[in-house]
């Protein structure tokens, strides 16, 4: 978090360059279970050694292929050529093995998997990354990230030309890399849909997907102006996401004038030396006064009267009404309580000061409710607490003046709701939406389009 002294517009368009992957971050295990049905034969890939990881890309290429075969033509009215130039698995650990096309050395593919539109080719790094993705994400990490790569294939497909690419006013990097994740999404819905005939990957392994995508992210602060940025987690997840919902032509049909990306550069020296974060004790000092101006604009609006909630520490999880987690409000009292001893300040410090204000501004998020009279048990209740924590973001991004939005605090919102519940639970705490991606998809609505996505109505 910062304090804002320079607009900062939500989702203005930013024209970046990248290459296929981007650099790898840490971050919570989120390993879902197997996801293939049988196996396929390795054979038509180039430098495999047959095993278990090359078997499991083998089975995710092979079922990314049928699905263009019948996607593509739909699209685009034309049929689908499959990878001409060699699929590659790179032991990247031998420094005798062969280079992949587009690169030199077998080493210049460690730690990434990429698509050569020069050579119609996808390689991949077997030593280095794969087995990565695959223990610390689960087999669909690597099946989503192959299909994000085969989405570049589609590109080239689509007539978008080598050239093209290289013109940052028409095909932006981080454009096509949103494209190619949304192409991610899309084979994904087919694949949780039961039509592919090798692979299965259900509801409970989306979290896994999105885990994968936040791994490639950029680093936090980077300048919307750098050629290689690819965009942030918020944005890779909001493309993904996109695609699963939408399909294919939404996908081929983004451009710079209608995909709007929500990176950003530090603004401030302070904010860049402490990576966008504040100390625990200063962000609930900053932010609690801030979302009570927030919910009592959005009550009063409404004719009705907002009294700000007593904010109460508290030095262990809050049980005044049910298990909401270290954030909780308190229907009886209309009160807030904070534990500030143990889960939340653990919170804030591995993964970002922003993952105490989603907490927060969602069960302020609550208080409002109350104030409207709106129910606040069962699921609805949940999910409205959530997106109006969503309406605050957008709010805090977008302002000129005050408390705002660092880089990274929308990434960290979205790992917060990837690994925990807590900002998606009624006012009983019985009540909780799941899984994550569709807590990120109900928080990804309030930030994209405000409260009006909240149906509190």
């Amino acid at each position: 978090m910062r304090l804002a002294s320079a607009r900062l517009v939500l989702l203005a368009t930013v024209l970046l360059t990248a290459t296929a992957c981007a650099q790898a971050i840490p971050g919570k295990p989120l390993a879902g279970e197997t996801v293939t049905r049988g196996k396929v034969d390795t054979g038509f890939i180039r430098g495999t050694d047959g095993s278990a990881i090359d078997q499991l890309a083998a089975t995710a290429i092979t079922d990314i292929d049928t699905f263009w075969k019948d996607a593509f033509p739909d699209a685009f009215d034309k049929p689908w050529r499959s990878i001409e130039g060699g699929i590659y698995s790179v032991d990247t650990s031998d420094p005798a093995a062969k280079p992949p096309p587009c690169t030199e050395l077998a080493k210049d593919v460690e730690g990434n998997a990429f698509y050569c539109p020069s050579a119609d080719a996808i390689a991949w790094d077997r030593a280095a990354l794969l087995p990565v993705l695959k223990d610390r994400f689960g087999d669909a990490a690597v099946v989503i990230v192959l299909a994000h790569e085969m989405g570049h294939a589609v590109q080239s497909r689509m007539g978008i030309t080598e050239a093209e690419r290289r013109e940052p006013q028409k095909y932006p990097t981080i454009l096509t890399e949103a494209m190619a994740d949304c192409f991610a999404g899309a084979f994904t819905k087919w694949v949780n849909d039961g039509k592919s005939e090798h692979l299965d990957i259900g509801s409970d392994t989306l979290d896994s997907a999105l885990g994968a995508l936040i791994k490639f992210r950029d680093p936090v602060g980077t300048s919307p102006s750098d050629r290689s940025a690819h965009g942030n987690a918020f944005d890779r997840v909001s493309a993904f996401q996109d695609g699963y919902q939408q399909g294919t032509k939404f996908c081929a049909a983004m451009t710079v004038d209608n995909r709007g990306f929500t990176q950003k550069s530090f603004t401030t020296v302070d904010d860049r030396d402490r990576n966008g974060n504040l100390p625990f004790d200063e962000m609930l000092e900053s932010i609690t006064p801030d979302l009570n101006a927030y919910y009592k604009a959005l009550v009063t609006q409404a004719g009705k009267t907002w009294t700000d909630p007593k904010a109460t520490p508290v030095q262990e999880e809050p049980d005044c009404s049910g298990d909401q987690g270290p954030v909780a409000f308190c229907p009886a009292d209309k009160s807030v309580e904070v534990e500030v001893e143990a889960d939340l300040p653990e919170l804030h410090a591995r993964i970002g000061d922003y993952a105490t204000g989603v907490l927060l501004a969602s069960r302020y998020g609550l208080a409002a409710m109350a104030a409207l009279g709106v129910e606040l048990e069962g699921e609805k209740a949940a999910a409205g607490a959530l997106c109006l924590a969503g309406a605050y973001t957008r709010e805090v991004f977008d302002r000129q003046k005050g408390f705002g939005l660092s880089p990274g605090d929308l990434d960290e919102a979205v790992q917060v709701l990837l690994a925990y519940d807590y900002a998606a639970r009624d006012a009983t705490g019985s009540a909780v939406l799941g899984p994550g991606f569709k807590r990120v998809d109900v928080f990804r609505g309030g930030v994209l389009e405000g409260t009006k996505a909240c149906g509190l109505a």
